[in-house]
């Protein structure tokens, strides 16, 4: 059973060809793609039917898993979000499932069971490792934001202490001399 490489290397071209940004994407864009998708899909589904048995249901594992992974990156492209690029994560490791499953219908017995259960544990992992990969996204955010706040408040704290130190070395000057002290306190620690 022979298999055309276009099937495994459609996301990685889609990835070489746009890159890990996201970019501004227009609606023509978006139409364009889903086409362009589509066609591949429709393609690589015709590729699928000179085959007999359960190479042909590999082959459309392959084929539909493809299509859902483009679907997938293209959404990531059109909204880069942790929930988008989940979503991608979920699409590759159901597609990566979905192959590995079928391929398990060549094997009989205690063998297919075995090889049944590594592709279920392999989907499993991948979609766990998925969720913990965001969840921690989220924290290191929540954290990111807790640790700027932190700083803001001790620059705060510290400027506060600075000008105080600066005002009270002012306090051995009298008149003019005193408030040139203390306006130039005031503007080396932004205090007003």
């Amino acid at each position: 059973m022979t298999f055309k490489p276009q099937f495994l290397t459609a996301a990685v071209v889609t990835a070489m060809m746009f890159g890990s940004t996201a970019s501004a994407l227009t609606n023509a864009d978006v139409k364009s793609e889903n086409d362009r998708i589509a066609e591949q899909f429709s393609d690589d589904k015709a590729d699928c039917r000179d085959l007999k048995g359960n190479a042909r249901d590999i082959c459309m594992a392959k084929a539909k898993g493809t299509n859902s992974v483009l679907k997938a990156e293209l959404d990531v492209r059109r909204n880069d979000t942790p929930k988008a690029r989940y979503n991608l994560r979920i699409a590759r490791a159901e597609a990566e499932y979905n192959v590995a499953n079928e391929k398990c219908d060549d094997l009989a017995g205690h063998l297919k069971n075995v090889c049944v259960k590594d592709a279920k544990a392999a989907l499993t992992a991948a979609k766990v490792d998925a969720k913990a990969d965001m969840k921690v996204g989220d924290l290191n955010r929540s954290a990111d934001a807790k640790i700027a706040e932190a700083r803001q408040d001790a620059a705060a704290d510290k400027r506060d202490a600075n000008y105080a130190a600066a005002k009270e070395r002012c306090d051995r000057y009298s008149g003019d001399a005193k408030d040139r002290c203390i306006a130039d306190a005031k503007s080396r620690y932004g205090v007003k």
